[in-house]
């Protein structure tokens, strides 16, 4: 597994793994525990909100809302089909330790993209005993932007759910790790193709896996740059 600092990150070549030590994510957690549910994924184990933000020196600016959309060659999924999700809460868009998270993943968009807009999703995949969570049902693929940041929150009472890096769909991955909460996995769009495997239940209780994925730019091409 390679390990990067920031200043050593090469955006064609690299991913890097970060654990940000500077954020809570037990002041991050209760955001997850009422997520509207996915509406466009059969089998309502993902929840699912979506917000886009500028980075200006004034700080981090909420853009105003618009769907999520994402082209057939990058999802096979549900590539073509315009989808509406609601906003973060505005509450935790204030807080200190989801800032961080923005600002972090930032510094690597300033190496990589000349967009200064990113959007992240809060995302929370469920399992049960009798039904397994998928993260990435579309397989492996890219998401057509410049760099994707996966920061993990929480993982609770289950098994699985392990992500990988692949210079091309047909070989092996070049990276495997499950992501413990606190850590930032970063990589390029363009150079990578990702996938998380599935998440099974390790009890009769059902168990979670809450992220934040960001992007830069937003799946939809932005002019705020």
């Amino acid at each position: 597994m390679l390990e990067l600092r920031k200043k050593d990150f090469n955006c064609l070549t690299s991913y890097a793994l970060e654990s940000i030590s500077s954020v809570d994510v037990d002041k991050l957690k209760p955001y997850f525990i009422n997520l509207p549910v996915d509406p466009y994924l059969a089998g309502n184990y993902r929840f699912r909100r979506l917000s886009h933000f500028k980075i200006s020196d004034e700080g981090i600016v909420k853009l105003p809302h618009r769907p999520f959309y994402q082209a057939k060659q990058y999802n096979s999924l549900l590539g073509d089909v315009v989808r509406e999700y609601p906003e973060l809460d505005d509450e935790l868009i204030k807080m200190q330790d989801f800032q961080r998270i923005i600002l972090e993943f930032f510094e690597f968009c300033k190496l990589c993209s000349t967009y200064k807009e990113i959007a992240v999703h809060q995302i929370r995949i469920t399992a049960s005993a009798w039904q397994i969570g998928k993260p990435a049902p579309e397989g492996i693929h890219r998401d057509g932007v410049d760099l994707v940041g996966i920061f993990s929150v929480n993982r609770e009472r289950i098994a699985g759910g392990e992500s990988h890096l692949y210079k091309s769909k047909n070989d092996s991955p070049v990276f495997n790790k499950i992501l413990n909460p606190g850590e930032l996995l970063v990589f390029s769009d363009k150079e990578f193709f990702h996938f998380t495997d599935a998440i099974n239940a390790m009890s009769s209780e059902s168990g979670v896996r809450d992220v934040f994925v960001l992007t830069c730019p937003g799946l939809i091409p932005s002019t705020n740059q």
